[in-house]
């Protein structure tokens, strides 16, 4: 147990090394901040010691040059140090966005992902809202108020010049303070992750109607769902108010507190001054002094709940490289031209031990095409992840002309295999970017060409700009039939060795079947290999394999007539396979 809880932390320690490797270029900017941020800490004793001079010498001397030329000095550091003040500002906001260049992409891989891993359980596109967390958290004031505190007894040792009763004075304001800001971390820290719970739940609630508006409209439950989304949102308010509550009544404790210390410290700057101890100047130097050592703890409280969320944010970006295998560019093989073979093959759902296939073993050589027929929820959806490499498969192995399916990088496999899920979602972009998949400089020729396959080429035309018509990431201007057909093309172009398509004529119409059926033909024609998996039964005319599944089996596989003929007329042992074969071929 101790050697697995080990290997947990040095994985994470690697990964933690990786997100750090990323922003570790950025880190050499630091430094160069820590000096911009002394330089404006010693400016910010510009206005105690002109109230030095002014009530100590100009006053006294009564030297309207004097006062000028001082006043001049002033206003020339204060000048500077505004610029500098602004420079700091700019280089945290561009710092922040260059660490979101930086994890966006990851994060976004992070998003692609994890579905396939079991790890998309609510809030799938937290990954990206957690590097906005991170840069907003670092485009505010309170790493500003990180860096300025630690010039604080600067201005400690200056009050302390004055007079030791005010250095100390200002010392136990500030510790309170210090106390306010460690109390500020115990409160927020756990309702932060309410909030971010809440929101998180809220935000799915929201999503999910918004991907089945128009189910919700045609069964109307949408006054229930609101119901539903209304009690999810009270408990994200509710979480709010509570850290808002905490946050702000700090922030007000701990100003009203500066202030009160800040004229505690003039009270007894002028008691010191009517005994002698000190002079006028001395007074409002003081004053000015301890807020300027004060601030950055002020700032750092006011901004502790986003501290804590930037904190929580980046922990979850740790624990989400953790969760995800780091990509290996395989050696480049030669396009796969002859065979797919599966060989004891057995899936899990991602993420569980719960096995929906087991023991599939089947080989298919070029020009074959294979029909996958069986009940509903028998495993033939999880058949086709596990042959696109979507699910990666628990026991057994994938190969394409004797190589296993991993030995293709992402980017080969994709030039290789089309696939064509059972729920269709196209993207937004125009129709070239959905068939072409956002492949950069695309071929023209190869797009028509594989519109054209899906004969879905005329129907192009006919939208408002043909092919560069954009189709929003709902394409809700098709019906249903012309998505699947766009989708169809999708998997066709670029001619891909292996093609599988699960449930690809479910919402088309006989033409659609007619130009389906004629693109299996075509892959076929061209060498290549088609996986079906069908419900209706039409699609076997262009197949000549045929596999029965149930159970999460492979109950029947073989020729099309040689398979149809044992499950259509079995012996009384098939009769389970009888009744799943012929709802699918329509007996």
């Amino acid at each position: 147990m101790l050697s697995k809880m080990a290997a947990r932390n040095d994985k994470k320690g690697r990964q933690q090394d990786e997100i750090r490797a990323r922003f570790g270029s950025l880190r050499g900017i630091v430094p160069i901040l820590a000096l911009i941020s002394g330089a404006i800490n010693l400016l910010g004793l510009t206005g105690s010691f002109y109230m030095l001079q002014v009530y100590d010498r100009v006053l006294s001397s009564r030297s309207v040059p004097t006062l000028v030329s001082l006043s001049v000095i002033v206003v020339i550091l204060f000048v500077f140090q505004g610029l500098l003040e602004m420079v700091r500002g700019q280089v945290f906001v561009r710092l922040g966005s260059r660490f979101d260049r930086r994890l966006t992409s990851v994060a976004h891989d992070a998003v692609m992902r994890l579905p396939l891993l079991g790890g998309a359980s609510g809030g799938s596109l937290q990954p990206i809202r957690d590097v906005d967390t991170v840069r907003t958290f670092l485009s505010s004031q309170g790493p500003v108020a990180i860096l300025d505190l630690p010039w604080m007894p600067l201005f400690l040792v200056f009050a302390f010049l004055l007079h030791p009763v005010l250095g100390f004075v200002t010392v136990g304001g500030a510790l309170v303070l210090f106390s306010l800001t460690m109390l500020a971390e115990r409160l927020v820290k756990k309702p932060s992750t309410i909030v971010a719970a809440a929101a998180r739940e809220r935000m799915g609630i929201a999503e999910a109607s918004e991907r089945n508006a128009e189910a919700v409209r045609a069964m109307g439950f949408g006054a229930r769902l609101m119901q539903v989304f209304g009690v999810a949102n009270s408990r994200h308010l509710a979480a709010q108010e509570g850290l808002s509550d905490i946050t702000g009544t700090l922030s007000i404790i701990s100003k009203n507190f500066r202030l009160l210390l800040q004229s505690g410290l003039l009270g007894l700057g002028a008691f010191f001054a009517i005994r002698g101890e000190m002079s006028s100047g001395a007074i409002i130097a003081i004053s000015i002094a301890s807020a300027r050592a004060l601030a950055p703890i002020e700032i750092a409280i006011a901004h502790w709940r986003g501290f804590v969320g930037a904190r929580q944010a980046w922990s979850r970006l740790e624990d989400v490289l953790a969760s995800l295998p780091k990509p290996v560019e395989p050696l480049a093989l030669p396009p796969p031209v002859k065979s797919l073979a599966l060989e004891g093959v057995t899936v899990s759902i991602p993420g569980t031990e719960r096995v929906i296939l087991a023991g599939v073993t089947f080989k298919l050589t070029a020009g074959q095409a294979l029909a996958v027929i069986g009940a509903s929820a028998t495993g033939k959806s999880t058949l086709a992840r596990a042959i696109t490499g979507v699910w990666r498969v628990t026991r057994g192995a994938v190969r394409l002309d004797g190589a296993l399916l991993d030995s293709w990088s992402a980017d080969a496999i994709g030039r290789n295999v089309g696939f064509m899920p059972q729920d269709v979602q196209l993207f937004d972009g125009t129709v070239t970017d959905n068939i072409t998949r956002f492949e950069k400089d695309a071929d023209s020729a190869g797009v028509i060409a594989a519109a054209k396959a899906a004969d879905v080429h005329e129907m192009i035309l006919k939208l408002p700009n043909g092919y560069e018509t954009r189709l929003g990431d709902r394409a809700g201007a098709l019906s249903a039939g012309q998505r699947q057909r766009i989708a169809l093309a999708r998997a066709l172009y670029g001619d891909p060795f292996l093609i599988v398509l699960d449930e690809p004529n479910s919402n088309l119409d006989a033409e659609g079947e007619t130009a389906l059926f004629n693109a299996i033909r075509g892959v076929r024609a061209r060498g290549g290999i088609v996986i079906v998996i069908a419900h209706r039964p039409g699609v076997l005319e262009c197949v000549d394999l045929v596999a029965v599944v149930g159970n999460g089996k492979i109950l029947e596989f073989g020729p099309k007539d040689e398979v149809l003929r044992k499950v259509l007329r079995p012996p009384a042992a098939a009769a389970p396979v009888v009744r799943i074969a012929k709802a699918e071929a329509g007996g």
